[in-house]
């Protein structure tokens, strides 16, 4: 058996404020879900974006009915976002014009342009083309 598809991607930052702020007002998230201090969720077409506390999730919980294990990590994480030509394109325009910083665009050797930035928190955010993984 192999996994089909990821369902969930968790990236993690101590200032969820302000984390909530660039994923709705940069990126155009909507909220799908949050509790103060330990986490804020996005749904990202058919999949979930989570930032969480880091420091919120080692605490073990007291829920039985939701009984998750302790997970986390610190320092920066990554995730990167599907886009063709022209979307990362109109998302350079959309990022500077909004005082994010880009890190670095360019062409993989193989194909593909690769556009990064980072969120509040420090985390690297691509937005890319699928062909740089031969998709």
């Amino acid at each position: 058996m192999t996994p089909t598809a990821i369902l969930e991607t968790a990236l993690y930052a101590e200032d969820l404020v302000a984390a909530e702020a660039f994923y709705t007002e940069i990126l155009g998230f909507a909220v799908y879900g949050r509790v103060a201090g330990r986490h804020v969720f996005f749904k990202c077409d058919r999949q979930m974006l989570l930032i969480f506390n880091p420091a919120a999730t080692v605490v073990p919980s007291t829920s039985t009915a939701l009984p998750v294990p302790l997970h986390g990590a610190r320092g920066q994480g990554h995730v990167c976002f599907r886009a063709n030509g022209p979307e990362i394109d109109a998302w350079k325009a959309h990022l500077e014009s909004n005082g994010v910083s880009i890190e670095s665009d360019f062409v993989w050797p193989s194909g593909g342009r690769s556009l990064y930035f980072r969120d509040p928190a420090g985390n690297s955010i691509e937005f890319a083309e699928p062909r740089i993984w031969g998709l």
